[in-house]
C-alpha cells in the first residue's frame, strides 16, 4: 500500500513538473521538441550499420548452434526408433550422449544470448551517444526549450525524429 501511495505521488509530481514546464514555456513562447528514439535506433544510418556489423560478427555462430541443434534433433529421433532394441548399456550411453549435447547446446545459446545482447547494447550506445549529439545541435540552432525522448503521444508538428535521422545520415561512419 505504501508503494502504491509512493508511486502515485511520484506520477503527480511528475504531472505537476510538466504541467508547470508546459505552461512556463507556453508563456514564453518557447518551443517544445520530441524525438521517437525508437525510431532512430531502427532507421538511421548509423544504427542499421551497426546491427548489420553485429549480425555479420553473430551469424557463424548462429550458424554453428543451428547445426548442434540439428544433429540433436536427429539423435533424439534415431533414439526414439532404436532405443528398445538397444542393449540396456548403450541406451544409457546415448542417454547420456544426448544429455550432454543438449547441455551443450543450452550452455552455447545462452552465452550466445549474453555476447549478443552486450555487443548490441556496445553499439547502440555509440548511436545514442551520436543521437543525442545530433538532438542538442538541433535544439541549440532551432532554440528549442525542450525536447523529450519519451512520450505517451506527441503532436506530429513537434516531433524532430526525421531531421534527427537526417543529421545522423549526413555524418560519415565513426573511423575505426
Amino acid at each position: 500500500m505504501n508503494r502504491n501511495r509512493i508511486m502515485l505521488l511520484s506520477w503527480i509530481c511528475a504531472i505537476g513538473l510538466f504541467g508547470t514546464v508546459f505552461s512556463v514555456s507556453a508563456s514564453a513562447q518557447g518551443r517544445i521538441g520530441f524525438v521517437n528514439l525508437d525510431r532512430i535506433l531502427r532507421d538511421a544510418a548509423p544504427a542499421v550499420r551497426a546491427q548489420k556489423k553485429i549480425e555479420a560478427e553473430f551469424s557463424k555462430r548462429d550458424q554453428d548452434i543451428s547445426k548442434l541443434a540439428e544433429q540433436l534433433k536427429r539423435s533424439q529421433d534415431a533414439f526414439q526408433k532404436n532405443g528398445p532394441t538397444m542393449s540396456e548399456s548403450d541406451r544409457r550411453n546415448k542417454e547420456r550422449e544426448i544429455t550432454d549435447l543438449d547441455r551443450d547446446i543450452q550452455r552455447r545459446q545462452r552465452e550466445f544470448r549474453e555476447d549478443l545482447n552486450q555487443r548490441r547494447n556496445e553499439e547502440l550506445a555509440g548511436v545514442l551517444e551520436r543521437a543525442n549529439r545530433a538532438v542538442r545541435q538541433i535544439a541549440e540552432s532551432e532554440k528549442y526549450d525542450i525536447v523529450f525522448q519519451e512520450a505517451v503521444w506527441a503532436d506530429p508538428r513537434i516531433d524532430i525524429t526525421d531531421r534527427v535521422i537526417k543529421a545522423l545520415d549526413d555524418t560519415k561512419p565513426a573511423a575505426k
